[in-house]
């Protein structure tokens, strides 16, 4: 067979994967027919952080997705995990991302009205990040054994690496945490709990990181490392002394009962933002992340039952 000819089926041959490798493009700009139903799009965002620092996180996110669609757009800023939660049963919000716990937590009270369509796929191709145990390096703490006793800052009752994944692990390891430590309380946020910790109010605390780099440079990605970012924190100052295993990064969430071509057209402006405004993604997901890929309902099932053997541990207790 000539060359040339050979050349020309294996170009034809590889086409089909080409046009699979094209870089998916943002939705066309335009008012949507399923704009007549929603009115606007209320974007919930949680909190763990200053508000001034979400605004300007979130802000070029929400102008890009009212250009988009010709809807206007309202950033829901809760003070906390729960305000979120919230907004999602009383249907006063129509997207946010979450914690996989809080969104457990808006399945569950909003009698399964909410539905995940994206998570987040870090730059090694996972789609899971850890829950990190960090100490002050002054306090002398090298090991989860010497804060038998001591104080820790949970981060926010519906986050998943701020408090129930480490619960749920030191239980399993046998570790009873209101036996083990001597003082806990929640900080408000992630943010908070690492600057409470350095500001000498708990011994230790937990949050989330990407797992992945180094552990001193706050890793990847994760609050220590955002926290770091905005001088708030002097990471050779901080050591990490426990890590639990991998969790399932959080979903972008959308109300169920939402029209699907809405759900359609938020997914193809998520896959597509990497690429075409790498800025914006940037600032939404703070670090080195690849974007997002597909995920459903059963993937986050585990938090649900840990909320709920949360829920039973606390009546058994009162």
């Amino acid at each position: 067979m000539p060359i040339r000819r050979r050349a020309l089926l294996a170009t034809a041959a590889l086409a089909p994967f080409a046009a699979q490798a094209q870089v998916p493009a943002i939705p066309a700009k335009g008012r949507r027919p399923w704009a007549e139903q929603l009115g606007q799009i209320r974007i919930g965002i949680l909190g763990g952080e200053n508000e001034a620092d979400r605004i300007g996180r979130y802000g070029a996110y929400g102008r890009l997705i009212e250009e988009t669609f010709g809807v206007p757009v309202r950033l829901f800023q809760a003070s906390d995990y729960s305000g979120v939660v919230q907004a999602f049963a009383g249907k006063h919000i129509e997207m946010a991302s979450m914690s996989p716990a809080a969104y457990a937590a808006s399945w569950m009270d909003s009698n399964g009205n909410v539905e995940p369509i994206l998570v987040t796929q870090e730059a090694d191709g996972s789609t899971s990040y850890v829950a990190v145990m960090y100490t002050r390096t002054d306090t002398g703490i090298t090991s989860l054994e010497q804060m038998r006793g001591k104080s820790m800052a949970w981060a926010d009752p519906n986050s998943a690496s701020g408090y129930l994944i480490p619960r749920a692990e030191l239980r399993a390891a046998g570790i009873v945490p209101e036996q083990f430590f001597g003082r806990t309380g929640f900080a408000g946020g992630h943010e908070q709990a690492i600057v409470a910790v350095m500001g000498r109010q708990f011994d230790a605390g937990v949050t989330w990181a990407s797992g992945i780099g180094e552990a001193s440079e706050g890793f990847t990605r994760g609050m220590l490392r955002s926290t770091a970012e905005k001088g708030l924190l002097n990471l050779r100052e901080l050591r990490i002394i426990w890590q639990s295993r991998p969790i399932k990064n959080g979903p972008i969430v959308v109300r169920k009962d939402l029209p699907d071509a809405f759900k359609a057209d938020i997914t193809a402006f998520h896959l597509a933002l990497p690429a075409a405004h790498p800025e914006i993604h940037r600032a939404v997901e703070r670090g080195t992340v690849t974007g997002w890929v597909p995920t459903q309902h059963s993937d986050y099932e585990v938090f649900i039952t840990m909320r709920q053997e949360e829920a039973a541990a606390r009546r058994r207790r009162n």
